[in-house]
């Protein structure tokens, strides 16, 4: 996908908490633990309603910590974001998706506020608790964070086999669809409801998983003009590497559909092609559709 280079102006990105991230990947070798605990939790309606978010970090606080920010002003934008390719792709697709929602919302008369870029190395301070690589990219709705990691798209093509560089743009551009969902009141309204009635919880995540997914696909069909051929497979490739069915057979365990968070692997893929071939967020709507 070819995005333009990121206006550091258009942006809001930290470092810290645990330092910058390297381009390497290597240093999670848990096996299929890894794997399952990134497929997990990386990704996890009209513009009145547009909105994953992991759903245990989320509900630990709703207020932001105090160290949140630890040593974020120690670089500038212009510093972090090109630290690395991961770092540039990042946050070149952040300057997009800013670009692209931000429109929506005025025109809707929704106030918006941008999400802050987090890049950390090993582990790190958000506003929902202490993070760790291994849990993969998040949203935290405390802070309004996307927090990541980058060495994670390297276990992301190594280990699940998803490259390219539309699969690396669709996971920022999921946890963006989150602070949709937090932005839009979706996401209050969810946790309340998981509140009243448990039993539905897990079912009730997976509507936010793949309404994330959908808006991901909605960004890339509005900027269909900057899609390249394979693209689409890139993309479709990694929903696909990272349902809770083919992560539970990778694991080497029994599928229970009643244990997903996420959604399976044809559900992140049928949502996900949703939003790219309609570039609508109004066809984004998980809670009432029924396919």
């Amino acid at each position: 996908m070819r995005l333009t280079r990121f206006d550091p102006s258009n942006i809001r990105v930290t470092g810290g908490g645990g330092g910058f991230p390297g381009g390497g990947g290597g240093k999670m070798g848990c096996g299929t633990l890894v794997i399952v605990l990134i497929g997990a939790l990386v990704f996890g309606v009209d513009p009145g309603q547009m909105l994953g978010t992991i759903q245990g970090v989320q509900q630990q606080s709703s207020a932001p910590s105090q160290n949140s920010a630890q040593n974020s002003e120690l670089k500038s934008v212009e510093e972090l974001c090109t630290a690395n390719a991961y770092a540039t792709e990042s946050c070149n697709a952040l300057d997009s998706l800013n670009r692209t929602w931000q429109p929506l919302f005025q025109k809707s008369n929704i106030a918006f506020d941008q999400p802050t870029l987090h890049f950390y190395t090993g582990g790190t301070q958000s506003g929902c608790g202490a993070a760790q690589s291994a849990m993969g990219p998040f949203y935290c709705p405390a802070d309004q964070g996307i927090y990541i990691d980058t060495s994670f798209y390297d276990q992301l093509e190594r280990q699940l086999g998803a490259g390219g560089d539309f699969a690396r743009y669709y996971v920022i551009a999921h946890e963006y669809g989150h602070h949709i969902q937090k932005l839009t009141g979706m996401n209050t309204q969810v946790r309340q409801e998981q509140q009243r009635n448990p039993s539905q919880s897990n079912a009730l995540q997976v509507k936010m998983e793949l309404q994330a997914d959908c808006y991901a696909g909605v960004w890339a069909g509005k900027n269909g003009n900057l899609i390249d051929p394979g693209d689409m497979e890139e993309g479709l490739t990694a929903a696909s590497a990272i349902g809770d069915d083919t992560l539970m057979k990778n694991a080497g365990q029994a599928v229970s559909p009643e244990s997903f968070t996420h959604g399976s692997s044809a559900e992140r893929m049928r949502w996900l092609k949703r939003g790219l071939d309609t570039g609508n967020e109004d066809a984004c709507d998980t809670f009432t559709s029924v396919k």
